[in-house]
């Protein structure tokens, strides 16, 4: 089992409900076929810096996941056939993916803007 990296783009018509089955839907293929989903990350709606499919703005989803590799063929083809998905790409990550560093560096960036929180306070005193 491997672990990858998929990010794809929605289409910025779906929202709501049905944007919430979608992603269901897509989180459902993925623990049907036995994956351990790690991460799921909605970035929201963004600007592309070029069109597809005729669009300019989509919904980026970014999914972490542990698989096999014909896991990620199905998922991939899926991902092909829905016509709500714009574009995706899904990445090895050779060393994994180290979840815990990265709760570290969020709290430590809280931390931080705590710190500058409390520093602006003591300079308007």
């Amino acid at each position: 089992m491997r672990t990858y990296e998929s990010i794809f783009i929605i289409r910025p018509q779906i929202a709501g409900d049905e944007y919430t089955a979608l992603l269901g839907k897509f989180k459902q293929i993925l623990a049907d076929q036995q994956a351990e989903i790690l991460r799921c990350q909605e970035w929201g709606t963004k600007r592309l810096p070029y069109l597809v499919k005729k669009q300019d703005q989509g919904t980026f989803v970014l999914i972490n996941f542990v698989a096999g590799n014909t896991v990620v063929k199905e998922f991939e083809r899926r991902l092909r056939l829905d016509d709500a998905i714009l574009q995706f790409q899904t990445v090895l990550l050779e060393n994994g993916l180290d979840l815990s560093a990265q709760e570290e560096e969020s709290a430590e960036g809280d931390k931080e803007a705590a710190d500058d929180d409390n520093e602006q306070d003591e300079d308007q005193d």
